[in-house]
């Protein structure tokens, strides 16, 4: 239960730095690489059927005050999670820090692979991701644009926190090239 709670927190103060305009873990200075351009209008999409529903239902449960309010509630809900989630994808992006590729899909993942566990970062385009041991895909539109081998698994634990090691990762970045640029750079530095 305490990980549902976790994460509509992490919801609510998404929403909060996005309407301030700040960026969430990029304290330490690293670069941030988005991946969630192009889902706004999915997500405005989504928004708009919820409020036609909203409207729709308190026209029909009009007569049933107690209901229509216990609707009203899970509506206006809703729309709060949709912007939630809108909100938690751009203030919190992908991070080339000192040392460590920070991989993060919203508030679901958040993962630190430290560069010296990557053994190849390449530019890969994927549209089918089949589930399978020791990988971690982060698809954003079924689609995720970056590959990362590592040479020894990290330790993921999911949203609810049931962890499990992961040696590939596949994720979505607007900017693939340039991640992979960096990434491959601050490998050979290091």
């Amino acid at each position: 239960m305490t990980g549902i709670v976790r994460h509509e927190a992490r919801l609510l103060a998404g929403i909060g730095l996005w309407v301030t305009g700040r960026t969430h873990g990029l304290g330490g200075g690293g670069r941030a690489f988005g991946y969630a351009r192009g889902q706004g209008a999915v997500l405005a999409g989504f928004g708009f059927v919820c409020v036609v529903e909203t409207v729709a239902m308190a026209v029909l449960l009009r007569s049933w005050p107690v209901a229509h309010t216990v609707v009203l509630v899970l509506d206006v809900y809703t729309l709060v999670f949709v912007v939630g989630l809108y909100a938690a994808w751009q203030v919190r992006p992908h991070v080339l820090g000192a040392g460590t590729l920070r991989i993060r899909g919203g508030t679901h993942v958040d993962l630190r692979v430290p560069l010296a566990r990557i053994a190849a970062v390449r530019r890969e385009t994927r549209h089918t991701h089949e589930r399978a041991d020791g990988e971690l895909n982060l698809p954003v539109g079924s689609l995720t644009t970056v590959t990362l081998v590592l040479a020894e698994p990290v330790a993921y634990a999911g949203p609810l926190g049931r962890g499990r090691p992961v040696g590939l990762v596949r994720l979505h970045a607007d900017d693939p090239d340039g991640l992979v640029r960096e990434v491959a750079a601050a490998l050979t530095r290091a």
